[in-house]
């Protein structure tokens, strides 16, 4: 069992920055993928990013190029760096790790084996 423990959101203007981290309660080199999902209200939940134990990133089309994923194995942390932010990425954002599958395009929700509670992050124009 994985525990994942999320903080870091809150309100910023559009143009902000945040950084979103997530602390995994198991060496994160040991974990296949790490992601981040976002759920904004109505809609459902989608993934941004994905970051593979070896290192392979990949983003979802509406954040590429504001959006930067990163770990730190030492720390067993996963981070998610969001910057230009826009009122459209408001939404709950959710980590996960997945044993089976990596990659935004690939990565379902039923193939992720462990979520964090969520961090809101709220853009205001």
């Amino acid at each position: 069992q994985v525990q994942l423990v999320e903080s870091g959101g809150g309100s910023v203007q559009a143009g902000g920055s945040l950084r979103l981290s997530c602390a995994a309660s198991r060496p994160t080199y040991s974990l296949y993928c790490m992601a981040w999902f976002r759920q904004a209200p109505g809609k459902e939940r989608e993934g941004v990013t994905t970051i593979g134990n070896y290192g392979s990133i990949s983003y979802a089309d509406s954040v590429k190029g504001r959006f930067t994923i990163s770990k730190d194995n030492a720390k067993n942390t996963l981070y998610l760096q969001m910057n230009s932010l826009k009122p459209e990425d408001t939404a709950m954002y959710y980590c996960a790790a997945s044993t089976v599958s990596c990659g935004v395009s690939t990565l379902r929700e039923y193939m992720v084996n462990y979520w964090g509670r969520g961090t809101q992050v709220t853009v205001s124009s």
